[in-house]
C-alpha cells in the first residue's frame, strides 16, 4: 500500500499534436478520459502512454544552452512546474486538475528516429526527463491546475 504525499505542483501548460514526434501546441483546456488519454491528440488510445510529462524545469535547462523553447516543443502533453517528476516511481498516482488522476507507467522511452524535436531543437529531452501515464480517472485540466501525488509507491 502506498503512503499519501504532500507532493504538490501545477500545470504550466497543455498541448496537444495532430502528429506523433511533433512539436505540439498549447491549448486553453483539454478532457482527459480513461481508456483514451487526452482527448485529440496524437497519442490517446487505450495503451500505457496516454498522456506525457515534462517538467518545465527540464525545459529551462535547454533554454539555457541558448535555444527559444515554450511548453509543448519536446511533444510533451502537460507541462508541469514545481514538482519533482523523477522523484516518483511507476505506480504512483497524481491527481491532475479538480477532478482527474493518472497513474504514472514509464518514465523515459526511445526517442523516434529522426524526430522533428531532435531535429530542430538539437536534443530530445523526453527519453530521458519525460514521464508517461495512464487515465485512471477523467476530467478537464487546464493550465494553472494542481497536480499533486495522491498514492505514491514506497
Amino acid at each position: 500500500m502506498g503512503k499519501v504525499a504532500t507532493i504538490k505542483g501545477k500545470i504550466k501548460a497543455v498541448s496537444i499534436s495532430k502528429k506523433r514526434g511533433t512539436r505540439k501546441f498549447n491549448v486553453l483546456e483539454a478532457e482527459l478520459k480513461v481508456g483514451v488519454g487526452i482527448e485529440k491528440d496524437a497519442h490517446a488510445g487505450n495503451w500505457h502512454r496516454q498522456v506525457s510529462f515534462l517538467a518545465v524545469e527540464s525545459i529551462r535547462k535547454m533554454a539555457a544552452k541558448g535555444l527559444d523553447l515554450s511548453a509543448g516543443d519536446f511533444a510533451e502533453n502537460i507541462t508541469t512546474e514545481g514538482i519533482n517528476l523523477q522523484s516518483l516511481s511507476v505506480g504512483t498516482r497524481l491527481k491532475v486538475g479538480p477532478e482527474a488522476e493518472v497513474e504514472i507507467t514509464q518514465f523515459g522511452k526511445k526517442c523516434h528516429t529522426g524526430c522533428e524535436i531532435s531535429r530542430l531543437v538539437g536534443d530530445c529531452i523526453m527519453p530521458r526527463e519525460g514521464v508517461f501515464a495512464k487515465v485512471t480517472k477523467p476530467g478537464r485540466i487546464k493550465p494553472g491546475d494542481r497536480i499533486e501525488v495522491s498514492q505514491q509507491n514506497d
